[in-house]
C-alpha cells in the first residue's frame, strides 16, 4: 500500500480560498502549485498537463472522442487535462482535485456512449491515461499485466507476440479501451468458452479516494469484486489489471453468411434465437441485422448476418453445422481457417491477410454520432416480430441490432460471481444502435426520438422485472443521479437494470470505500452506508 502525502493544513486552507474567490484561470494556477508539491514529475512545461490555453489542449481532448455527438460548442470542457506516465502522478491529481473540490474524470480509450469519462457539469479535471498502457505478458504461469489506457487491440497483439497457444476473451473493436471494457464486464467471441473478460480479471492496482495504491490483497475481496463488472470509475482510478489468458487452438474457422428478407433472413433468426445458446462452447455465432442497398428501385433491404468463430478447423465445423444448424447452408467456401489473432483481425471488419500491426493503430475508422441501447432475451421473439422489427429498422439509414449468444460458460458462473448477474436463462442480448452523420443537437434528436421509440417497442419481447441492460453500452435514459448527489434508491432506478440484484452489494461497497461520493458522474454507484 502506497500513498502520497496530504498538503499541509496552512497550505490547504490557503488553495481553497483562493478557488473559492477567484477565475477559473487561477483555479488552473492554484491546482497547479498544488501538483508541484505532491508530485516532482509535474511541471507546467512538460508534456504532462495541458490547459485551455495550450495548443494541443482540444486535440488532446479530441483525440479519443468517439462518439462526435458531445464535440459541440456546448459541451463542457475540463480545466485541465493530465496525461500521467506513472501511478504516482495519479495519486497527486487525486489529491488535489480533492483539496480544490473538482471532479475528476478518468478516460482510457474513449468508446464511452454517453460522454461521461469527459464531460460534467462542475469544474473537472480529466486523468487520459494513454501513456499508460504497457502489456506485459508471463508465459510460465499464462498472465498479463495490462495498464489501464491500452486499447483491446494492444492486448491481443502484445499476447500474441509472445504465445501462439493463448488468447484472452474480450471484445471485438481493437479501439476499445480496456479500462472500460474490464470494468463493466467485456464481452466477446470466447465468452461462450471463457466468460466475460471481467471473469479473467485476477488481479488490479486502483488509486483509492485517500490515494493509496491498492492491490488485490490490499483492497479486499468486496472491492476487487466491485470493480470487476460494476464499472471501476465508481470507486477509484484503476492503473493496471491482471488477467488470466485462456488455451486456444492454433488455428480457428470464421466465416459471416449474409441474408435478407427475401432469402428467408428472419426464418433463420428466428431458428438462431432457440439454438445458439445451446451450441457447443467452442462455437460462437451472432447475429447482426440492419438495412443495406437493396431492394426494389435501389432502395433499401434488411439482412442478417451470421458472424462466427469456431474454435477449431473446417472439417469438423461442417458437420457439427449440418446436425445443429443446417438451414443456414454453410459450406466450406464461406470459411477461413486463421489463426486467433487474425480471428481478432476479421471480426473488427479488415480483409483477412491484413498485418496484425493494425491492431496497434489507436485511431478509429468511424466517428459517427449514435446512440445505444441494450436488452436480455429469455424466449425467442416471434418470427412475425421479428419481421416488423425489420420494417422500423428501414426506417433509419444506420440502425442496427447486434445479438450476442450467452450460455455455454455464461450460463455456468453464478450471477452473484461478480456483478455483472446476467447468466444462465438468458438466450442472448441485444444491442440497439443507431447512427447518424448529421451535425448539430436538432438533427440529433430525430435519430434519438427514432431510438426511444424503437425500444418502447421492443419492451413485450425482452427480460422482464427489471428489463435488464448491459452497463458497457451506458444508458443515460434508464435514469440519472442528481446532480451532485447519488442517492441508493433513485439509483435503484437504473442501477437494477445494469446489475439486478447485485446493485445493493455494490452500493455497501461504494459506501464502504468512498462514503463522500468523489468519484462520481451521471450513474455512478451511489453510496450506501451500513
Amino acid at each position: 500500500m502506497r500513498s502520497v502525502s496530504s498538503a499541509t493544513p496552512i497550505l490547504l486552507t490557503f488553495l481553497l480560498l483562493l478557488v473559492s474567490s477567484t477565475s477559473s484561470l487561477q483555479i488552473h494556477e492554484s491546482f497547479l502549485i498544488c501538483l508541484s508539491l505532491h508530485s516532482p514529475h509535474f511541471n507546467q512545461n512538460t508534456q504532462l498537463i495541458y490547459t485551455q490555453n495550450n495548443s494541443a489542449f482540444y486535440s488532446i481532448f479530441q483525440s479519443s472522442i468517439r462518439n462526435p455527438r458531445f464535440l459541440n460548442p456546448t459541451t463542457p470542457k475540463p480545466l485541465l487535462i493530465i496525461v500521467p506516465t506513472d501511478e504516482s502522478q495519479i495519486q497527486a491529481t487525486v489529491i488535489c482535485c480533492k483539496n480544490l473540490g473538482l471532479q475528476i474524470k478518468i478516460r482510457s480509450g474513449g468508446h464511452d456512449y454517453e460522454g461521461l469519462s469527459y464531460t460534467a457539469n462542475s469544474p473537472f479535471i480529466i486523468v487520459d491515461l494513454r501513456n499508460l498502457r504497457s502489456v506485459q505478458v508471463n508465459t510460465e504461469d499464462n498472465t498479463a499485466w495490462v495498464q489501464g489506457g491500452a486499447q483491446l487491440g494492444e492486448v491481443y497483439y502484445y499476447i500474441a507476440e509472445k504465445t501462439s497457444s493463448y488468447g484472452f476473451p474480450a471484445g471485438l473493436c481493437p479501439t476499445v479501451g480496456v479500462g472500460g471494457h474490464f470494468s463493466g464486464g467485456g464481452l466477446g467471441t470466447l465468452m461462450r468458452k471463457y466468460g466475460l473478460a471481467a471473469d479473467n480479471i485476477i488481479d488490479a492496482r486502483i488509486i483509492d479516494v485517500h490515494s493509496q495504491i491498492l492491490d488485490r490483497k490490499s483492497m479486499g475481496e468486496d472491492l476487487f469484486w466491485a470493480i470487476r463488472g460494476g464499472g471501476a470509475a465508481s470507486f477509484g482510478v484503476v492503473a493496471s489489471w491482471k488477467i488470466k489468458l485462456v488455451p486456444i487452438p492454433p488455428i480457428v474457422t470464421v466465416f459471416t453468411i449474409s441474408k435478407t428478407l427475401d432469402q428467408g433472413a428472419t426464418k433463420l433468426m428466428y431458428k438462431w434465437q432457440q439454438i445458439a445458446h445451446k451450441f457447443p462452447n467452442n462455437l460462437f455465432i451472432r447475429t447482426l441485422m440492419g438495412s443495406v442497398k437493396g431492394g426494389n428501385k435501389g432502395g433499401r433491404t434488411i439482412h442478417a448476418a451470421f458472424n462466427s468463430m469456431y474454435l477449431g478447423v473446417v472439417e469438423e465445423l461442417l458437420p457439427l453445422m449440418e446436425n445443429i444448424f443446417p438451414e443456414l447452408g454453410l459450406e466450406a467456401k464461406d470459411c477461413n481457417e486463421v489463426s486467433w489473432i487474425e480471428s481478432i483481425i476479421y471480426f473488427a471488419g479488415y480483409p483477412i491477410g491484413t498485418p496484425v500491426s493494425v491492431l496497434l493503430d489507436r485511431s478509429t475508422r468511424r466517428k459517427s454520432a449514435l446512440k445505444a441501447k441494450s436488452d436480455f432475451v429469455k424466449e425467442p421473439i416471434p418470427e412475425n416480430v421479428l419481421k416488423n422489427i425489420a420494417d422500423r429498422l428501414l426506417e433509419e439509414k444506420k440502425a442496427s441490432l447486434i445479438m450476442d449468444p450467452l450460455g455455454g460458460r455464461m450460463g455456468e458462473i453464478l450471477e452473484s460471481e461478480i456483478p455483472y448477474p446476467y447468466r444462465e436463462g438468458y438466450l442472448y442480448n441485444i444491442q440497439h444502435l443507431v447512427e447518424w452523420e448529421d451535425i448539430g443537437v436538432e438533427a440529433s434528436q430525430g435519430h434519438l426520438d427514432w431510438m426511444r421509440r424503437f425500444y418502447e417497442f421492443m419492451e413485450p419481447y425482452v427480460s422482464k422485472y427489471p428489463r435488464a441492460a448491459f452497463f458497457n453500452y451506458k444508458d443515460l435514459d434508464l435514469g440519472m443521479n442528481e446532480e451532485g448527489n447519488a442517492s441508493y434508491w433513485r439509483g435503484r432506478l437504473w442501477g437494477e437494470k445494469y446489475f439486478f440484484n447485485n446493485f445493493k452489494r455494490l452500493a455497501l461497497v461504494k459506501g464502504k470505500v468512498d462514503p463522500g461520493n468523489f468519484f462520481r458522474d451521471k450513474q455512478n454507484i451511489p453510496p450506501l452506508l451500513a
